[in-house]
């Protein structure tokens, strides 16, 4: 069974950053694919960013040139680096990592974008 944990979310004024931190236990991390998905209240959840196991990375259009997603294998940590950040990317941020062809989600770290 695959564990995740997100940490790092928090109140933030537009135009500010954070960095989101997703920490994994269980299994052979450095195999996994990694997401970041956000949802908001009576939105469905939206798939932000990816990092495939050989560290190739893709993002939606509305975060590409802000977010950042990376990871550290030897830590069994992935990251994501949110800058210029928008009233609209307030949301409920969730780690999900894909093994085994089995998705396992965090339990979601909350980020609110507001002056």
């Amino acid at each position: 069974q695959v564990q995740l944990v997100e940490s790092g979310g928090g109140l933030v004024q537009p135009g500010g950053s954070l960095r989101l931190s997703c920490a994994a236990s269980g299994s052979i991390f450095s195999f996994y694919d990694m997401d970041w998905y956000r949802q908001s209240p009576g939105k469905q959840r939206e798939w932000v960013a990816g990092i495939t196991s050989g560290g190739s990375t893709n993002y939606t259009d509305s975060v590409k040139g802000r977010f950042t997603i990376s990871r550290h294998n030897a830590k069994k940590m992935m990251y994501l680096q949110m800058n210029s950040l928008k009233p609209e990317d307030t949301a409920v941020y969730y780690c999900k990592a894909r093994f085994g062809g089995v998705d396992y989600w965090g339990k979601g770290t909350l980020v609110t974008v507001s002056s």
